[in-house]
């Protein structure tokens, strides 16, 4: 009688042991399975509401347009085995913006500039050429590691590119961070046609083809060309450094 109570109770003790690891088991995925729930239901709130309010961008000051930002080179004083080449004063395009960071420190964030040069504000003038109204340019420039707090970003155009194509008329830019999320962006413009500030960047002027592919008498109205700088690859880079990040080469 008593073996037979004690295999009763043994019989009970593993039916149990059996019964809360049954529990357990499916208690682990159900926990797994809120978690990432959870995951989607921020990722999807990141997609809807835009990013993290400690990511985002406020742009202080755009870049200005015309002969504001046509300045005189830094001229350095230093031993040449040749001498000065070229003694006449010279101008740069030198296209800036101020921006505020929100977060302790940001990874990274890419400008992406587009520009546009007016041919007849050149300031030389050469007649013999046919060169289109307009010239754009565009480049990107990625900072690393930006403390939280103000900052400058710029571009440059060499005296050469204002002396033929002419002073900047509308300029863009925009910011994301590194997973490619534009974080925030404008336009600048004294072109009829081309609007400052639009609604999103898809009607930016750099994204209409109708703006960036215009005739006029069977001519492209916008000439291509390369030569945008990132600032730190010029003279201007020993201008006020401290404003501006490590640039990712």
């Amino acid at each position: 009688m008593n073996a037979k109570i004690l295999v009763a109770a043994l019989a009970c003790v593993l039916m149990m042991d059996v019964m809360a690891q049954t529990r357990t088991v499916k208690r682990t995925p159900a926990r797994g399975t809120r978690r990432a729930n959870a995951a989607l239901e921020v990722a999807d709130d990141a997609q809807v509401n835009g990013p993290a309010r400690d990511e985002r961008i406020v742009i202080d000051q755009f870049p200005k347009l015309g002969r504001a930002v046509c300045l005189a080179s830094p001229n350095l004083a230093g031993p040449s085995a040749i001498g000065p080449a070229n003694t006449r004063p010279r101008k740069w395009i030198v296209l800036e913006t101020k921006y505020t960071t929100q977060a302790r420190w940001t990874d990274q964030l890419t400008f992406t500039w587009h520009v546009l040069l007016e041919t007849k504000s050149a300031t030389e003038k050469a007649r013999e050429d046919d060169l289109a109204p307009y010239s754009y340019y565009s480049t990107t420039v990625t900072y690393a590691n930006i403390p939280k707090g103000s900052h400058a970003a710029g571009v440059c155009l060499p005296p050469s590119c204002l002396e033929r194509f002419g002073e900047p008329k509308a300029v863009g830019v925009v910011i994301a961070n590194r997973d490619g999320v534009v974080l925030a962006g404008g336009c600048q413009s004294e072109i009829k046609g081309i609007p400052t500030n639009p609604k999103s960047m898809d009607q930016a002027f750099w994204n209409m083809e109708s703006i960036m592919n215009a005739q006029q008498n069977g001519a492209p109205m916008i000439e291509r060309r390369q030569g945008l700088l990132d600032r730190s690859k010029t003279i201007w880079s020993l201008v006020n450094p401290n404003d501006y990040e490590m640039v990712v080469q």
